[in-house]
C-alpha cells in the first residue's frame, strides 16, 4: 500500500512524501538498477505541471546491493518501509495539483509479481 503526502516547508518549496509498506519476504526495486535485462524498477512519475517545478532528483533510501540467482545479476532492493522524496517549488499561490503515478514489481527469493502502477493526486495549498 502506497501513500502520498506533501508538506509545505519554510523555505517555499513542498515535499512530496512517497513512502510504501512492503511485506515481510518481499522487496521492490530500486530506482536505477545496473540493467535493464533483469527486474522492473521503481519509478515515480510526476505529470509536467504550469503549477510547479521540480527541484533537484527524486531521492530514495540507500538501497540494498545482492546478487539476485533468479536474475543472474546484481540488483538494488529495498525493503521494509521506504520511503521517496521529491522537491517542487509552486510557481502561482493557492491551491495546485500534484499528479503522477508510481510503477513497481515485488519479489521474494522464489517469485515476482507482475509490474503494477499506482496513480496518485495531491492537492497542495502553496500559500
Amino acid at each position: 500500500m502506497w501513500k502520498f503526502q506533501a508538506h509545505r516547508q519554510d523555505d517555499g518549496l513542498v515535499r512530496i512524501d512517497i513512502r510504501t509498506q512492503v511485506e515481510p519476504g518481499w522487496h521492490i526495486y530500486a530506482t536505477t538498477l545496473p540493467s535493464d535485462q533483469g527486474p522492473v524498477a521503481t519509478s515515480i512519475r510526476l505529470k509536467p505541471s504550469d503549477g510547479f517545478s521540480l527541484q533537484g532528483e527524486l531521492v530514495e533510501p540507500r538501497p540494498i546491493e545482492v546478487f539476485d540467482p533468479n536474475f543472474g545479476m546484481v540488483v538494488r532492493y529495498h525493503d521494509g518501509s521506504p520511503a521517496f522524496v521529491q522537491l517542487i517549488k509552486p510557481l502561482k499561490p493557492g491551491a495546485i495539483e500534484v499528479s503522477g503515478e508510481v510503477e513497481y514489481m515485488v519479489c521474494n527469493d522464489k517469485t515476482c509479481l507482475p509490474p503494477v502502477v499506482v496513480p496518485f493526486t495531491l492537492k497542495v495549498e502553496t500559500m
